[in-house]
């Protein structure tokens, strides 16, 4: 059963195709890739993000509070109604990440969170987490606001499986035709050759990874997937704005 509670530390790398190469091949030597990638070069993740109509949470998100959270429908691949996703409640307190998450079908995930009713519970689903959910549901009037798509490799370490590595690109987003079943079209968020890595852990990283990104000269930066295309959708307003008004 795929794990459904997570509770880890989460550090953000950006860099070029060159500097992912010359890193990923030197990670080998510690990590392995994970099943995903053991059968494919790339596998897609595709999201979709709840929100208020006025950006509740993702303006909260952006204030960098000691609290913040988020609820999205996550999928692997693109999926069909009867297709196998994950609700999540995404959490960060102090800089702690908690996520936790249920398997649902597409379309009752969807059902879900547009009635705020849970679907009938079946032995694939976390019950605990699906009330959580039916809370937080009751808390916000939520809608769908943002699909986000991208292409990811991930590597666990062999000694410890709880470091994990995770590297995206061509992260493409849409506030349009958000159906997760529709595919995996949308707008490049990031420069095309750019990389997202994470760095995931419940501790500490190791010595050895401390003094490897350190060779790298790669240092911790803040970058939200959402976020980012929240404040590009805003900057995107107000040059069109700009644009009818001196027109």
């Amino acid at each position: 059963m795929a794990i459904e509670v997570f509770n880890r530390y989460e550090n953000k790398y950006l860099f070029d195709t060159t500097a992912y190469h010359q890193l990923y091949n030197e990670l080998l030597e510690y990590m392995e890739p994970d099943d995903y990638n053991k059968q494919h070069e790339f596998y897609s993740i595709t999201n979709l993000y709840y929100d208020t109509p006025s950006n509740t949470l993702i303006r909260n998100s952006l204030s960098k509070p000691k609290y913040k959270e988020k609820l999205r429908l996550r999928a692997y691949g693109v999926p069909n109604e009867d297709s196998k996703v994950y609700l999540e409640i995404k959490k960060k307190v102090f800089g702690l990440v908690n996520k936790r998450r249920t398997p649902l079908k597409l379309h009752e995930a969807y059902d879900f969170v547009r009635t705020g009713n849970p679907p009938e519970y079946k032995d694939y689903m976390n019950k605990q987490v699906i009330e959580e959910i039916k809370y937080f549901l009751s808390c916000y009037d939520l809608k769908p606001m943002v699909y986000l798509s991208y292409d990811r490799k991930a590597l666990f370490c062999k000694n410890n499986r709880d470091l994990r590595i995770t590297f995206d690109t061509n992260i493409r987003s849409r506030r349009y035709d958000l159906k997760m079943e529709h595919g995996t079209h949308g707008e490049l968020l990031m420069e095309p050759g750019q990389w997202l890595m994470e760095v995931k852990a419940e501790k500490t990283i190791p010595v050895w990874l401390s003094k490897m990104l350190s060779e790298h000269q790669m240092y911790r930066t803040s970058f939200s997937k959402y976020g980012n295309e929240y404040k590009k959708m805003l900057r995107n307003s107000k040059v069109e704005s700009e644009s009818v008004l001196y027109a």
